[in-house]
């Protein structure tokens, strides 16, 4: 039963609400990053911004409060000062403020690279400070020409021209207390999440004479030695070297190397000197401190970070300008739309959008109408999997499960033209169809490579018709029976035939072919390159169906007026469309072209009295098409092929054939569906569109939709040994501790690390980033003339070949 809150006692409810705070104020957060640590004080980002706390733990403090991020924080060595890296004016700058707040001094200005993909980190990253206090230590890209040619600088805290550390090339580095040697790492990978890597990219640490330049090698394995730490006669840096990232100890003196930290479960993250021997570092997300002079286990810190959770926070929001998907009404009175993971539905003139899934918790797409215009199908993964659902479409009761049991990723579902069925493809290319009477469903084909999506029901509901591979790569096409279950081959397999479509009327299928070969020569070497290879075919289904394109010829007509003229046939009840017969026997020899060249064709459509298709051109390498993509229309009757729209980039064909809803850039558009309909345009509106935002809700979905598709398409099935249940179960409690969408791709990223492979990052997601200055450089480089006060030219850049020799990073 539920009771009004005004029935429970007062002190009841007093109590409540204080053991509420009780509770905050002694949680624990998590999710800190880039720590570092000064005597009492522990300096740290958390929702994209710095916060401190004491180094025994407690609540924390914030120091910044900037939309955009500020990362690295770094105490001086007096423990006065912050250096940090900031977009406080829409790039990565190097800032200095008072460790107890204030107002940022920014001292560097040369524009920053970026945004960079997240493995290439930020540009001006902080690493720390000298050992004097007089400057900051920090990584740039401002003298590369790849990004892999970063190296160190130091810029004078009270502001002035960073000088360059002398290592031509450097990652993470940080000076010796006499300020005479650096430890560094010549490569830079620190935001790569490659857990366990041994290769080429494996960073090594170095100790650099910055006199005598001289390089030694510090305790390399084949594996990751980062982070490196100079503490009096010792080098402390982190190494997976034993499976996980640990702590360990480089005697300079002895050269020998021992262990310091032994986590089996959590690597050991952004480790960060202070100046008492501490070591402070991230731990599932925590902090911990280890004392580098009494030894011992590390101690964790209990910090509560007192988050106002702006980032976190549910809202209503637009969504008009995030849309992914498209689809129309049969009749072409609404339009549908899939944006922001829910689906809408809009008018085309009069009236309100409708949000008919609200769902914040889920992925909804793929949406499609029913034929009768009383429903919407969908996949979702609402359950926790991809399943498909069905929605009134005028916004009434909530979505209906229509399938269980789908633990893989599912392809576009299409309604039969009677609703009955439903045919859709699974991730290990398996085409179902699903019977809506009791939701039973068959699988009545299987891709052996990939997935097959251009199945198309027949107009009466019995066939359905698509393209499979063959054992040679082509496509052939097929059409299996609803009566009888049997699937039958239709093409030989010597072209690559795909994207049936049938007739309206049930005559013809429609398709196309690619068998158009007059390739392109090269005028740098003897070779070529195929392309506007794809023509436009059409069975006749029939034996008895005519040539739909015979030969044409100017005849002279006779008019016999004794000749009996047919009477007109009379009007039959027809209860839906007439049944689709097709003689199998002899189909493949009753292939006609349609009369158009061969192109690059793709989506076509068939109505009554017109073909409609995408006409692409040719793409190129380092320079645009000269000309635009097209929606084409050839007429059956009269054998003309139009130009209808160019510059679209998606169209749809309404159930009906008289309406075509158009895409162009992001705006909408439903069109008359014949040659003359370009006129008829009536503008469809996405920007009343809006989602009632969960933040929470959407960090679960996408981090398990994330783990989905690993599971579902990673490369080996046995996910390199690892137990991939198992490592979701570690991650996924972290959820609770994001305050922005950073650390949710972080958390993602270091899960998906865990697989011990290159090449699988994560980027992106909704958060505000300040709008990055554009900026022009003078193809030059500036040095200080200290006597004379002046700037002068030390070098005048005439090309790119006067920079470093650009490799291919990985």
């Amino acid at each position: 039963m539920c009771f009004p809150l005004a029935s429970f006692p007062r002190a009841l409810r007093t109590l409540t609400f204080a053991l509420g705070i009780a509770a905050s104020l002694g949680a624990q957060t998590k999710l800190l990053h880039f720590p570092d640590i000064h005597n009492d004080k522990v300096a740290f980002t958390h929702g994209g911004d710095i916060w401190t706390a004491p180094s025994n733990g407690g609540t924390a403090v914030r120091l910044t409060a900037h939309p955009g991020l500020e990362l690295f924080a770094k105490f001086s060595p007096d423990g006065k000062w912050i250096a940090f890296t900031g977009q406080y004016d829409g790039d990565e700058q190097v800032y200095v403020m008072p460790a107890t707040g204030g107002v940022p001094k920014q001292l560097t200005f040369y524009p920053a690279r970026g945004p960079l993909p997240v493995r290439w980190g930020y540009d001006n990253q902080v690493y720390g400070w000298t050992p004097d206090g007089t400057g900051i230590v920090f990584r740039s890209y401002r003298e590369s020409w790849s990004l892999h040619d970063c190296r160190l600088y130091v810029v004078p805290m009270t502001g002035g021209l960073p000088v360059a550390l002398e290592m031509p090339e450097s990652g993470a580095g940080d000076l010796s207390p006499d300020a005479g040697k650096v430890i560094y790492s010549p490569l830079f990978r620190d935001f790569r999440s490659w857990k366990r890597y041994q290769g080429g990219w494996a960073a090594d640490l170095f100790i650099f004479d910055r006199k005598t330049k001289s390089v030694e090698p510090v305790s390399q394995t084949p594996r990751t030695e980062r982070d490196p730490m100079w503490i009096g006669n010792k080098i402390f840096f982190a190494s997976d070297r034993t499976g996980t990232l640990n702590l360990f100890e480089y005697d300079i003196a002895s050269k020998k190397t021992k262990q310091v930290t032994n986590y089996a479960d959590w690597d050991v993250r952004w480790p960060s000197k202070g100046d008492n021997g501490e070591i402070v570092f991230e731990l599932n997300g925590e902090l911990a401190v280890y004392d580098t002079k009494a030894g011992g286990a590390a101690k964790r810190l209990k910090i509560n970070v007192p988050n106002d959770g702006i980032s976190s926070r549910p809202a209503t929001v637009n969504v008009g300008n995030q849309v992914a998907e498209m689809f129309v009404s049969p009749k072409g009175e609404r339009a549908g739309f899939v944006a922001h993971g829910d689906v809408f539905t809009a008018p085309i003139e009069k009236g309100a959008p409708r949000n008919l899934t609200r769902s914040s918790n889920a992925h909804d797409r793929l949406a499609v109408w029913s034929a009768d215009g009383r429903k919407v199908l969908f996949v979702s993964d609402l359950s926790g999997e991809e399943e498909l659902y069905t929605v009134e479409q005028d916004g009434n009761g909530k979505p209906e499960q229509i399938t269980k049991g789908h633990k893989m990723r599912l392809y576009q579902p299409i309604w039969s033209a009677d609703a009955k069925r439903i045919a859709f493809a699974d991730r290990d290319g398996n085409i179902h169809v699903l019977k809506m009477e009791d939701k039973s469903e068959q699988i009545v084909a299987k891709e052996e490579h990939g997935q097959s999506t251009d199945y198309q029901w027949s107009p009466d509901s019995q066939w359905l018709a698509f393209s499979l591979s063959d054992k040679n790569g082509a496509n052939v096409i097929y059409i299996w029976g609803v009566a009888d279950g049997v699937l039958h081959r239709v093409t030989d397999g010597l072209f690559n035939c795909q994207n049936p479509v049938w007739d309206p009327d049930g005559n013809y299928l429609y398709y196309l072919s690619n068998r158009e070969y007059q390739p392109l020569l090269s005028q740098a070497e003897f070779n070529y390159a195929t392309t506007r290879t794809t023509g436009i075919y059409t069975f006749a289904l029939r034996k008895d169906v005519k040539n739909p394109f015979p030969p044409q010829s100017d005849e002279v007509s006779i008019d016999d007026k004794d000749a009996k003229k047919p009477e007109p046939a009379k009007d039959a009840k027809k209860d839906g469309p007439a049944p689709v017969k097709i003689d199998f026997d002899g189909l493949a020899q009753r292939v006609k072209r349609v009369p158009v060249g061969f192109e690059n064709y793709a989506g076509l459509q068939a109505t009554k009295s017109y073909l409609i298709y995408g006409k692409f051109p040719n793409g190129y390498y380092g320079r645009n098409p000269e000309t635009q993509t097209a929606i084409m229309m050839f007429g059956l009757k009269d054998r003309k092929e139009s130009v209808f729209l160019e510059g679209a980039n998606g169209f749809q064909v309404t159930e009906t054939g008289n309406k075509i809803l158009v895409r162009q850039g992001g705006q909408y558009a439903l069109y008359d569906c014949n040659p003359k309909g370009k006129d008829s345009k009536k503008a469809v509106s996405t920007a009343a569109l809006t989602v009632d935002r969960v933040p929470s809700q959407e960090y679960q979905q996408i981090f398990n939709e994330v783990w989905r598709r690993y599971r579902d398409f990673f490369y080996v099935k046995n996910m390199h040994g690892y137990d991939w249940e198992a490592l979701r179960r570690q991650y996924s409690p972290q959820l609770e501790y994001v305050a922005h969408r950073s650390d949710l791709n972080y958390i993602i990223s270091e899960m998906i690390g865990e697989l011990n492979v290159g090449h699988a990052y994560i980027d992106g997601g909704e958060y505000e980033r300040p709008a990055r200055p554009r900026v022009a450089l003078p193809g030059a480089r500036f040095e200080l003339d200290g006597p004379a006060g002046r700037f002068k030219i030390s070098k005048i850049f005439k090309g790119q070949n006067e920079e470093p020799t650009y490799r291919s990073p990985l």
